[in-house]
């Protein structure tokens, strides 16, 4: 039994040096290597986890040790075939041509993933906006990243879009982010204490920054209300927060016009009539009719 087995490893069914033995040893080496690699990237990805590095940097060293990996079982098994890299250079060069045309595409976002990585202006766990769409970056694959956008759709964009569109990474150096608020109030309104009552709401939130000093405008004279708007900086890490921040602040304004008998403006229309003659007004509904 053992005999014929050691007979059939050792069969060189092609002609050549290379015997069952051998490729069979190959083909358990490329699986325990993918297996392998796997697993040290699992492995890594939880060791790495509670260090101090951004997830962006965590995924990158994953997937340069994956590959990493995997090339060295690539050559090793070369090596056990006893096939030497320079028999590659005629194939892999036309190989290179006929793929090159093909799959112009998938090179294109593959290479421009790794830039995304080493460059990094855009980075796991960023909030970014592309033709019109909001988002947070989730993963950055070989072929296209991932974008968790503020409705709860997943995006899947291909990388090299990045890299030619504009892309607005609202978090690319830091959280702070400008916003503004609007309020009109009524006519009579004393305006000075409106403009402290709105800086007051604005510098009670602990997402907002106190410098730069929100700054509050009157804006306007509106057609029915005195037009005061708010500008402030925030830390924020995305369009979800800088709404709640904003919601906030109108609740608190809110409360603090209520409490000093300030009105809220709302739309409102006088209208003049001129004429010679009194007018009748009747009313009916009622017990009796007046003129």
């Amino acid at each position: 039994m053992l005999n014929d087995l050691s007979q059939i490893l050792a069969a060189k069914p092609f002609g050549t040096s290379v015997t069952v033995g051998q490729i069979a040893a190959v083909g358990i080496l490329i699986l325990l290597g993918y297996l392998g690699s796997r697993l040290s990237v699992f492995i890594l990805n939880r060791r790495l986890a509670n260090s101090r590095l951004r997830p962006d940097a965590i995924h990158a060293i994953s997937r340069v040790v994956f590959w990493l990996i995997l090339i060295v079982v690539f050559l090793t098994a070369l090596s056990l075939l006893h096939v030497p890299l320079t028999a590659f250079a005629f194939v892999t060069g036309a190989i290179a041509i006929g793929v090159g045309f093909g799959t112009q595409n998938i090179l294109n976002n593959f290479i421009s993933g790794w830039i995304l990585m080493a460059e990094k202006p855009i980075r796991i766990d960023d909030f970014i906006e592309i033709d019109g769409m909001r988002g947070t970056v989730e993963r950055i694959g070989n072929r296209s990243t991932r974008i968790h956008r503020t409705d709860g759709v997943h995006l899947l964009v291909p990388n090299s879009s990045l890299l030619e569109k504009i892309v607005i990474n609202w978090t690319l150096v830091d959280k702070a982010i400008r916003t503004t608020i609007r309020v009109g109030v009524a006519y009579g309104s004393p305006v000075k204490l409106v403009a402290q009552l709105i800086e007051q709401a604005v510098l009670e939130q602990d997402e907002s920054k106190n410098k730069p000093n929100p700054v509050v405008v009157f804006e306007d004279f509106g057609d029915s209300a005195l037009i005061f708007d708010a500008y402030f900086w925030c830390d924020v890490s995305g369009e979800r927060e800088l709404r709640s921040v904003r919601s906030n602040i109108r609740f608190r304004i809110v409360e603090l016009f209520e409490q000093n008998n300030i009105v809220v403006a709302f739309p409102q229309l006088d209208v003049h009539i001129a004429t010679a003659k009194p007018l009748a007004v009747q009313l009916d509904g009622g017990t009796g009719n007046s003129t």
